[in-house]
């Protein structure tokens, strides 16, 4: 399975979807899938590092509190993730983000506010691993 996102049609908000080989790559393209939504990020490159340990009490919660973060830093940071990359460890998920500040990149959609439960999926399968979210603009 090749890894890969995409935003969906949705009628007030905007809706992503995202697929890897593994959980944690899911995740990383899950992230990438959001900040498409909202920014053009082509030419911008990292200055900052962010690390940080999610707990994982399920998968679906996992990837919320993923996607929240995000939203939390954009809107207390203002910046964002370039690049992601995450691992397993115990309890959880290790994030490491490459991030920029919003002024490097181009604004092209509604800024998300929040992540909704409502239709949230997040599950593996033997091909592979597969997310969809909606996000409240």
């Amino acid at each position: 399975m090749d890894r890969g996102h995409r935003a969906v049609p949705h009628t007030a908000d905007v809706r992503i979807e995202a697929w890897a080989p593994d959980r944690e790559g899911c995740l990383a393209e899950a992230v990438a899938a959001l900040v498409a939504t909202f920014a053009d990020v082509a030419g911008a490159r990292p200055d900052a590092e962010t690390v940080l340990t999610v707990p994982a009490d399920g998968n679906e919660d996992l990837l919320v509190a993923v996607l929240d973060e995000v939203i939390f830093r954009l809107e207390i940071e203002g910046t964002l993730p370039l690049e992601t990359e995450a691992q397993p460890v115990d309890g959880g998920v290790r994030v490491r983000w490459r991030t920029t500040g919003t002024d490097a990149v181009e604004l092209v959609g509604a800024v998300p506010k929040a992540v909704s439960l409502h239709g949230l999926r997040f599950s593996g399968t033997d091909s592979g691993w597969r997310c969809a979210v909606t996000v409240d603009v």
